[in-house]
């Protein structure tokens, strides 16, 4: 995998992480909540990539393992940032997965 490989298919997974992130997400938390739980999955996000992309052996190039954790960390941020929350289509994903709460009555 080259370098241009990793940048590339980090951005593809970032670009869309955030919608996936939402699932998790609950309204209520705190924005820094919220940003720890992105930044987590973000994460782990990019180590399944690089593994999916070119299997644990790809692990032993770290240049190239790094640069698509960053790709996918900067890119689900800021597509979060500048796009899902914006068109509000994550904030609508948080909600509409957030469970009922039962009333204490």
């Amino acid at each position: 995998m080259s370098l241009v490989d990793s940048l590339t298919t980090g951005a593809q997974v970032g670009a869309l992480l955030p919608l996936l992130t939402a699932i998790v997400q609950r309204p209520a938390w705190s924005p820094q909540a919220k940003k720890i739980v992105a930044v987590v999955l973000a994460l782990v996000a990019g180590i399944v990539t690089v593994a999916a992309s070119g299997g644990w052996q790809q692990f032993q190039h770290g240049s190239l393992t790094f640069a698509t954790i960053i790709a996918v960390l900067t890119m689900s941020q800021s597509t979060y940032d500048l796009l899902w929350k914006p068109s509000r289509i994550a904030p609508v994903i948080e909600r509409a997965t957030t469970p009922a709460r039962a009333d204490a009555s």
